[in-house]
Order: C-alpha cells, then sequence, then structure tokens
C-alpha cells in the first residue's frame, strides 16, 4: 500500500513541478511577443520532454543528491513513509504557489521536504552540514550569479548591436514601443454588463500584440534580422526547458529510487509525462507572473536571460549540483530588468517572500505528513 502511495506522490510531485516550472524556459517567448501562449508552451512541453529523457544519461548524480541518504540515517532515509512525506510535502507547497501564481523552487521545496519529514523522523540527527553545503550554498548562489550574468550578457549584446549598428526600429525596450490609440467607447450600460475578467483579457492581449512594434528592420548577410532574432531567442527557450527536464527529473526521481520500487529509467518516463501534463494544464499563472509582470522584455532581452539561465543550468546538472531552474531564470530576468530600469520591484518583492516561506511551508507539510503516516 505504501509502495503504491510512493509511485502517486512522485507523479504527483511531477504534476505540481510541470504546472509551476514549465512555462519558465519559454516565458520570455511570449512576454516579448515572439510567439503566442499555446506555441510557447507546446514548445516547452516537447523539449523539457527531451531533456528528462536525456536525464537517464546525463544527470544521474542528481539522483542520490534528493534520496535523503547523508541528510538522515540510512534505515529512515529508504522508507516509504520518509519519502512519501517529504514528496506530498514538496508537491502541495509547489501546487499552492502555482495556484497563487507564483513562481517557486521544487528544488527548494523538495529540500524543504526533506529536511521536514527528517527532524520529524530523527529530531537533530539531521546532518545540517551536509544540508548546508550540498543545497544550500548553490541555491542560494545561482539566482545571484544569474542576475550578474544577465546584465553582463545583455550588456554585450547591446553594445554589439550598436557597434555593427543594427537598428531595432524602436527604443531599447518594448514599453516605450506601445503603440497608445484611444480607447474604443462603449456604451455605459455595455460597460457595466461587460465580464472583466474578458477585459482584461483582452487588454493582456493588445499590449502582447503592441509589443511587437519594437522589431529589427532589414538584412544581415542577406537574412532577415528580425527572423535571425526571433529564430536564436526560440531556440534559447527550448535550450532552457531542455535544461530544466534535465534538471529537476533526476531530483523527482530520487523519491522512486530510494525506495527501489521502479527502474530509474521507467521512473524517469513516468515523471517527464507527469511534468508534461502538469504544465499543459496548469501553467497559465505562473506563466503570466514570468512573462509581463516581472518586466516587460523585448527578443534581444530575452534571448539573453535564456541564454544565461541555459548554461547554469546545463553545466549544474552534468556536475550534479542541486540549483533551481526558477530561481536561475528569474536571476537572469530581474538583472536584465534592473539594467533597463523597467522592472516591478513590487512584484520581484512579492516572489522572494515567496522564495523565503518555500522551504518552511514544505518543512511543515511534510512533518505533519509523516507523524500522520507513521
Amino acid at each position: 500500500m505504501l509502495i503504491l502511495l510512493l509511485v502517486f506522490t512522485t507523479i504527483f510531485l511531477a504534476y505540481s513541478n510541470g504546472a509551476n516550472d514549465n512555462f519558465k524556459g519559454v516565458a520570455t517567448l511570449y512576454g516579448s511577443g515572439t510567439l503566442s501562449y499555446k506555441a510557447a508552451i507546446t514548445i516547452a512541453t516537447i523539449t523539457t520532454f527531451i531533456g528528462s529523457i536525456a536525464a537517464i544519461f546525463l544527470a544521474q548524480g542528481l539522483v542520490a543528491s534528493f534520496s535523503g541518504k547523508g541528510l538522515v540515517p540510512v534505515e529512515i532515509a529508504g522508507t516509504a513513509s520518509f519519502l512519501i512525506a517529504t514528496g506530498l510535502g514538496a508537491g502541495i507547497t509547489v501546487l499552492l504557489a502555482t495556484r497563487l501564481s507564483f513562481p517557486i523552487s521544487t528544488t527548494h521545496s523538495l529540500v524543504g521536504g526533506l529536511l521536514g519529514a527528517g527532524i520529524a523522523a530523527v529530531g537533530m540527527q539531521v546532518n545540517f552540514q551536509q544540508l548546508g553545503s550540498a543545497f544550500f550554498f548553490p541555491l542560494m548562489a545561482s539566482p545571484f550569479i544569474a542576475f550578474s550574468l544577465g546584465i553582463i550578457v545583455y550588456w554585450f549584446f547591446t553594445q554589439t548591436r550598436r557597434r555593427l549598428k543594427l537598428s531595432n526600429n524602436g527604443s531599447e525596450t518594448p514599453q516605450q514601443a506601445f503603440i497608445q490609440q484611444p480607447p474604443f467607447q462603449q456604451p455605459k450600460q455595455a460597460m457595466l454588463m461587460a465580464d472583466p475578467l474578458i477585459n482584461k483579457s483582452q487588454e493582456v492581449t493588445t499590449k502582447t500584440n503592441t509589443n511587437t512594434a519594437n522589431e529589427y528592420t532589414g538584412n544581415i548577410f542577406g537574412f532577415s534580422k528580425k527572423t535571425l532574432l526571433d529564430t536564436a531567442h526560440i531556440l534559447s527557450g527550448a535550450a532552457v526547458s531542455f535544461a530544466r527536464g534535465l534538471n529537476d527529473t533526476p531530483k523527482i526521481a530520487g523519491l522512486l529510487v530510494a525506495a527501489k520500487t521502479l527502474d530509474i529509467s521507467i521512473g524517469m518516463v513516468a515523471i517527464a509525462i507527469g511534468m508534461a501534463i502538469g504544465g499543459l494544464l496548469n501553467a497559465r499563472r505562473v506563466a503570466e507572473t514570468m512573462s509581463k509582470k516581472i518586466t516587460r522584455l523585448n527578443p534581444e532581452q530575452g534571448l539573453s536571460a535564456n541564454l544565461v539561465t541555459s548554461f547554469l543550468v546545463i553545466v549544474a546538472s552534468k556536475f550534479g549540483v542541486p540549483v533551481s531552474t526558477t530561481h536561475v531564470s528569474v536571476g537572469a530576468i530581474v538583472g536584465i530588468g534592473m539594467l533597463s530600469k523597467k522592472s516591478d520591484n513590487k512584484v520581484i518583492i512579492s516572489i522572494m517572500l515567496s522564495w523565503v516561506m518555500t522551504l518552511p511551508v514544505a518543512m511543515i507539510f511534510s512533518a505533519i505528513i509523516y507523524s500522520l503516516i507513521t
């Protein structure tokens, strides 16, 4: 019975992860108006799935990190009760954040789940030194590294474009390229009867479409500048989604491998399917936050953020370093937003607070669940 519950828990965590994380790789494509939401989530789903399958061969080092071994005694780490509490605590935390539109870290949630279930199981026998060196340092350092690299890469692209005299037919930021049109005057009764949700949706669509006014014109080496930039931007988004699948799948698979319930390859395929379904069904709320609320991005800025994110996450996955794709992606976007002076500080602060709350909330959920199971 507990083994079946553990398999369900793992798939539930994968679903929650997909709902909160799948769109993050392509958020800049949607936010800059390069692709529609449907096209962006389709690319994200396909490339994340490919990254999950690639993790079977390239990122098994992360499986051991999230099995709980070394953090709690071996006789506890491999039990179904401990792993179920860890997975459910993390999954509930991620799904709750998704409903509230906050892009949080599944990695951070898993660490909180491991810690909460560990304390409930063995008290202060938890290896806090292992927790700090293996988890906290990479998780805390990665967004600041991404923030700095995001600024550097975007500055480099901007300087290169200026020196090559590649005009983008507009200003540096998409807000200044918005087409200001007089509002459509509706009869007063019609306005009262209008659905506010539909109005809000139309407003978002209008802003997204006007964002495309900031386009590159002309050719370079016989190719359209806009086509070249959009192609590079789409490929970078696909690379981020691939990197996310590569980095997150083995972390979740650690729950199954620790209990020796499924072969690692079968487990990762099941997790990949769960992540894909979660992203397709529930990614919209976090997509709006990542794509439009932190800062308005033009394609050049989106490309810069994606290059930084994909590079850091792929390198971390290769060497078994448990970084958060969320922290890296948001860090890069915030850095570029700060450089362009168009970021929304209130949104950034609320996201930071959700990150601070992720670990203790997951700890509480997992500790309660462990106590109920045992």
